[in-house]
């Protein structure tokens, strides 16, 4: 089967802020819309603000009046159910309640002509579940979009088990066709992109429960890494403390209390404080009217070092050492171990150990351990961690070092793999295991990952670019510090080491 064609009648039931963006979409793509809203007045309120935002497209002169008009004028208001039965494809976006969603596909199925597919906009509830109470379970498929549905480009087309595989590709096909990158996916707790990123959530608010530094700080590391647009404090406070943590205790519990997926007391507190985030005018941040947003804490300046020996393969952070150069630095190459010696103070990527740890075992008193970042000639800041056993001036010069690069560089507590290198680890892990079990491609979840939350590397390719030897030391390192089981990696990321391969070919 190929994409619904034009002429195909696109039925939507709920007319929110998600239901009204998809038949934007879908009218802006040449199709018929039926507008349905249980609630009365809910339907008109949903196309009067698809009009305002066409209005503004026309203003941004990225849409003509005329087609504008046209696009309006493709979306009729349905006051009854049954209004629906010409439609071809019916995209359900209504509450997240799983007898309320029965109950409504019930009374479609026996509404619509038997070809007309069945799709739920659902975020979080088994399609598997959903399509169990109808007569054909086959023609029920998962279309999640994102928020707002008119400008991102993620779709998440989700097949529940007794779905038809000629009806997720018609889905698949028509996402495309209305201009759109959809991902296919099994249905399992959270789909790919809210099951992969909750390890970014988690480790941030892990990081500021274990006193690695300030909520605002752990936020600009991972933000001016070139990883992440936001930090997950100041992103979880946009999307709303309440959502974000129902999100992530439903995955939890839905995989039978993984760990992996352990929410956050940190996030609870705030839920019960009523602190939601920027609706409520206080989350992490406080978003009051006299309200100052904290800045990063950020090192003092300190001097640059003037030579350095490089020791063996740096690996990702490869690029210090020409950064360095071009810095004025004297450079000598050295046999070693993929560190770089300062003159005085020792200095290596993370490799999920505490800097202490690794001193101790190395014999080397003066350590201090980085952070990672996406580009070393773009990043703005890097976080940094001393051994206990370091010296004061053994720091600074490491600083001073970071600073000479043009880096900002805020000193973390000695936690086993800093910011950056943790999150990434954890993300690839997640999704090496959402392909192990089958449930997306790894170019899927990289589409996701990139489409969903605007990475601007998905966490499979990162973690190529990275080494996937390195990925797992560190998450073997974190595993055996925290005696947990939420670090144990991913058996297909285990093989995959072993046997030299890649997630892409």
């Amino acid at each position: 089967m190929a994409a619904l064609p034009p002429t195909a009648i696109i039925g939507i039931v709920g007319a929110g802020a998600m239901g009204a963006g998809i038949a934007q979409v879908a009218a802006q793509s040449g199709h018929e819309v039926l507008l349905y809203d249980a609630f009365d007045g809910a339907a008109a309120k949903g196309k009067a603000g698809i009009v305002a935002a066409l209005g503004k497209l026309t203003a941004k002169s990225k849409l003509t009046p005329e087609d504008a008009t046209a696009i309006s004028d493709r979306i009729t208001i349905c006051t009854e159910l049954t209004q629906l039965a010409p439609a071809a494809l019916i995209i359900e976006a209504i509450v997240e309640k799983l007898e309320i969603k029965h109950d409504l596909f019930r009374r479609l199925e026996d509404i619509v002509g038997p070809e007309c597919i069945l799709s739920s906009n659902t975020s979080s509830l088994s399609l598997t579940a959903l399509a169990s109470v109808l007569k054909n379970p086959a023609r029920m498929v998962g279309m999640h979009f994102f928020n707002p549905a008119p400008i991102m480009a993620l779709v998440e087309v989700v097949k529940g088990l007794a779905t038809a595989e000629a009806v997720a590709q018609t889905i698949t096909d028509t996402a495309a066709a209305w201009g759109k990158s959809p991902v296919l996916c099994k249905s399992t707790p959270g789909f790919i992109v809210n099951r992969v990123a909750r390890p970014f959530y988690a480790e941030g608010m892990r990081l500021a429960q274990e006193g690695a530094a300030t909520i605002a700080t752990i936020d600009a590391v991972l933000r001016e890494a070139g990883q992440f647009r936001m930090g997950p404090f100041e992103l979880t406070d946009m999307i709303g403390h309440d959502v974000n943590f129902a999100v992530t205790r439903s995955v939890h519990a839905a995989y039978f209390n993984d760990p992996r997926f352990l929410p956050s007391l940190l996030q609870q507190d705030l839920v019960d404080a009523g602190w939601l985030g920027r609706k409520s005018g206080r989350g992490f941040y406080d978003y009051g009217a006299d309200a100052v947003k904290p800045e990063a804490q950020t090192a003092a300046p300190c001097p640059a070092p003037t030579a350095l020996d490089v020791l063996g393969d740096l690996g990702p952070a490869s690029a210090l050492a020409d950064l360095a150069a071009k810095a004025g630095m004297t450079l000598a190459r050295m046999g070693g171990a993929g560190m770089i010696d300062l003159h005085g103070v020792t200095i290596a990527l993370t490799d999920g150990r505490s800097a202490s740890e690794r001193a101790a075992q190395l014999g080397i008193n003066d350590l201090v351990v980085f952070d990672l970042a996406l580009d070393w000639c773009t990043a703005k800041r890097i976080a940094i961690a001393a051994a206990g056993q370091c010296s004061a001036m053994g720091l600074d010069r490491a600083i001073g070092f970071f600073q000479a690069l043009g880096l900002s560089v805020s000193v973390f507590a000695d936690v086993p793999g800093l910011a950056v290198m943790r999150t990434i680890a954890m993300l690839a892990n997640e999704a090496a295991d959402t392909v192990y079990q089958g449930v997306a491609s790894a170019a899927d979840i990289d589409i996701a990952m990139t489409k969903g939350v605007n990475y601007p590397l998905g966490p499979l390719a990162w973690a190529e670019r990275i080494g996937l030897d390195r990925v797992l030391t560190v998450l073997d390192n974190l595993a055996r510090t925290y005696g947990e089981d939420r670090y144990r990696a991913s058996a297909h990321l285990r093989r995959l080491v072993f046997a030299k391969g890649r997630f892409h070919d």
